[in-house]
Order: C-alpha cells, then structure tokens, then sequence
C-alpha cells in the first residue's frame, strides 16, 4: 500500500507551461532628461518617495483601515483555504472508528460484530495527477490572490497621493478665486464711483457686475470641489481625517522636486514588476492546471479503503488477543460512457485557458501603455508648466498696466476687463497644470510598480 501511495502524484496530464510572448515592443520612447539607470521605482518605499510627512501620514492610515485593501487581504486567506483542501486531497484520510452491527440470521438468530481501528477512506492513487493538477491550479491561484493585493496596495497608496494633490490644487485654486474676487470687487466700487460722477456708462457697471457674479460663481465651484475630493480622501483612508492635517500650504512648485527621478527600465522589467501582470500569469497558470486535471478524467481512477484494527462478536472481546485484524478494498474505475461530460469539461478548460492567455496579453499591453504615456507626460507637462507660468507673469503685468491707465483716464474699461479674464484663466490652467505634474510623478511610480515594499509585513 506504501508502495502504491508512493506511485501517486508521480505522474501529470498538464500541458507545459512557457511564459507567453509579450506582444508588446522592447523599448519605451526615449524621454529627453530621463535617467538611464539608478533606484527603480520598485525599489522605492512610498516613505522614501513622498516627502510630505502629513501625506505619509495618510497613506499608512488608508494601508490600514482601507476596506478594499481589507478585502484583498481576505481573498487571500479564502484561497489559502481552497489550496489546503486540495494539498489535502494528495495524502490518506485516516480515521479512527468504532462500530457495531447486528445481521439476522435464517434460522431467526442474529449475529452481533464489533470493530475498533484505524480506517483510510477512499484515497485516490494520483497516477495520472488529477488530484496534483488540482492542487497546482489551487497554489496558483493562492499566488495570483497575494499578487491582486498587493496591485490593490500600489494602486491606493498612488490614489491617496493623487487625492492629495488635488486636494492642494483645490487650495490653490481657492486662494487665486479669493484673490480675483477681492479684485473684481474693488473694480466694480470704482466703476460704480465712476458712473456715479458721469464719468463711465452703464455698460461699464454691468460688465464689471458680470465679472463679479461670475468670480461668485467660480468660488462656489471650488468650494464645492475642494468638499467632493475631501472626501474622496476619507473614504481612501477609511476613516475621518485627523486633525491638524489640514493643508497648511496649496500645491506649489516645491512639492514637485521633493520626488525622486525614476528610470523607465526596459520592458521587460517593468513587467515582472507590476503585481497586475503577475496576477495575470498565475491564473493563467492555474487554467493550464486545470486542462491537465480535465485530461485525466479520462484515465482510470484508483482508489483505496483499507482498515486496521480489532473485531470481535462481544464488545468485551474487542481487545483480546486473537482479535486482530486488516481488510484493504482497492477500486477502479474506467470512465466508459458519461454522456460527454469529461470531454465538455476538457473544452471548458480548454476555452479558459484561452481567455486567460487573452485577459494575460492584454495586463501586459495596458501595462505598456500606462508606462509610455507616464513617460510622455514627463517629456512635455514640464515645458508646458514652464511656458504657462511665463504666460501668467505677462498676464499679470498686462493687468496692472491696463488697470493703470484705466484709472488715469487713458485706458478703456474693456481692456481691463478682457486682461482679468485672461489672467485669471491663465492662474487657473498653472495651478491646475502644476497638480497634473505632480500627479504624472505619483502614476509614473505606479505603473513602474512602485508604492510596495518587498520587506514590508502583509497587513
């Protein structure tokens, strides 16, 4: 029996497994100013990346009070769970019993047994690996679980941040709105002043009043915003924000140096990286399993009842000496018609397998492309915040020499009104642009597979 224990599992139906083609390119487009080697993203700690100490602060909140995060968590233990039941499958069930049966007899008596012992149930000699492949596609999707949670980590320890950013943006915005409100208010008094003296038209109050309703309206947009992404933030972290970790300064131009510079790598590289991708070969692992499982439901099954133990007609005897006893129940069964049944179920796994290898291809081509289009928001939002911010200094100048000269008579109020409209524009696309950069960096870690820690503890 050892011997025949020993024969299962040496054999397996799975088909062999080799790592798809990526069906991707080999390079990433060369990026002016990108680093061409150093710390990969992967290598990078979120502690180490963000510098702000308050966002650091959130994010170890989200990492421990995120409920999807929790529930990653727990899909892992679910499938660990699943893996242990057919790692078990693999090995004898043995049983301690004890029973008793009585059995008439023609004569009208009956005849009385009882038996104590040891009892292996139905173990299946795995010859040609049906319960191995099982097994295999149980571990493998046990791995993709542990990979799916730590994609979930990346992606909110990058949501957090992003949050955050807009969430300074949104201050930004508020302080310039503010700022052009006061403006606009001092501009309509004097317009007001000056129509009051005959010295301006009506058209001339009207338009400043437009301009007015209209920097109201906006700061009532940005109030509202800056509410939504607030809590968009409680909900990433889990709980109320702290106090005090309110943004005691709007997103500024510091805030983009304090990240590191990240090499793009090649490819290839990013793609063992990314938990997304890996997750996607597990399951595709795990579909090749299963066919191998599929396949040898077609070859004969063995299974083995077998016992050991004492047996006697008096439960006083069971103990005795003479009372040993064994029995071994060997079975077979060749599957001969089952209406098509382990053929479909070969096809189903067949199919699977497909879908997985397509669901594979395509984790790697948006991974792909989530790196180049990081890469090309490096290359060029850099000198469009450059170009934006020159635009708001001549803006800004433009306003001031036309609010002079319309104040000592040599201007006229239409253009500084058309220079507030501009300025105010162009204020709004910088701090807007400025959030965008920094929020490119953050999704530029991401996609290289940064925001994990290999060393840190699961949660």
């Amino acid at each position: 029996m050892l011997g025949l224990v020993a024969l299962g599992g040496c054999a397996s139906m799975a088909a062999r497994y080799d790592r798809p083609v990526a069906p991707v390119g080999t390079t990433f487009a060369e990026v002016p100013g990108s680093p061409a080697g150093g710390t990969t993203a992967a290598e990078i700690g979120w502690q180490q990346f963000f510098p702000d100490a308050r966002l650091r602060q959130l994010i170890g909140l989200a990492l421990t009070n995120n409920r999807d995060l929790r529930v990653a968590v727990l899909n892992i233990e679910q499938t660990r769970a699943q893996f242990d039941v057919r790692r078990a499958d693999r090995l004898p069930t043995i049983n301690a019993g004890l029973s008793g049966s009585r059995q008439p007899q023609g004569d009208g008596d009956s005849t009385t047994l009882y038996s104590a012992g040891i009892l292996v149930t139905a173990y299946e000699l795995d010859l040609f690996g049906r319960v191995r492949s099982l097994a295999d596609g149980a571990l493998a999707r046990f791995f993709a679980s542990e990979e799916a949670r730590k994609a979930v980590h990346i992606s909110l320890v990058a949501a957090v941040a992003n949050t955050w950013l807009a969430l300074l943006a949104d201050d930004e915005l508020l302080r310039v709105t503010e700022q052009t409100l006061v403006t606009r208010e001092d501009s309509y008094a004097l317009t007001r002043l000056r129509f009051d003296n005959g010295v301006s038209s009506l058209v001339d109050v009207r338009q400043a009043e437009s301009l007015l309703a209209s920097a109201r309206a906006t700061l009532a947009q940005v109030l509202r915003q800056r509410a939504l992404d607030e809590n968009a933030l409680v909900v990433l972290v889990g709980q109320p924000l702290p106090n005090g970790l309110a943004s005691e300064r709007a997103l500024g131009p510091g805030i983009v140096p304090g990240f590191p510079d990240l090499p793009a790598g090649v490819p290839s590289e990013v793609l063992t990286r990314r938990p997304d991708v890996r997750q996607a070969e597990q399951q595709l692992f795990a579909s090749n399993a299963d066919i191998g499982a599929a396949r040898a439901s077609f070859f004969p099954r063995i299974t083995l009842t077998g016992s050991f133990g004492t047996a006697s007609n008096e439960l006083s005897g069971l103990f005795r000496g003479g009372s040993l006893g064994w029995g071994l129940a060997p079975q077979l069964l060749q599957p001969i018609f089952d209406a098509g049944r382990n053929r479909a179920n070969l096809q189903l796994a067949e199919v699977t397998r497909e879908v997985a290898l397509a669901q594979y291809e395509r984790a790697v081509q948006v991974a792909f492309r989530e790196v180049a289009d990081a890469l090309a928001g490096r290359a060029t939002l850099g000198d469009q915040a450059r170009a934006l911010s020159a635009q708001v200094s001549a803006e800004r100048d433009r306003f001031n020499l036309a609010d002079l000269g319309y104040r000592n008579g040599v201007r006229s109020y239409l253009d500084v009104l058309d220079a507030q409209r501009s300025l105010f524009a162009a204020e709004q696309a910088e701090v807007e642009l400025r959030a965008q950069v920094a929020q490119n960096l953050v999704t530029l870690y991401r996609v290289l597979g940064g925001g994990w820690n290999p060393g840190e503890p699961a949660q």
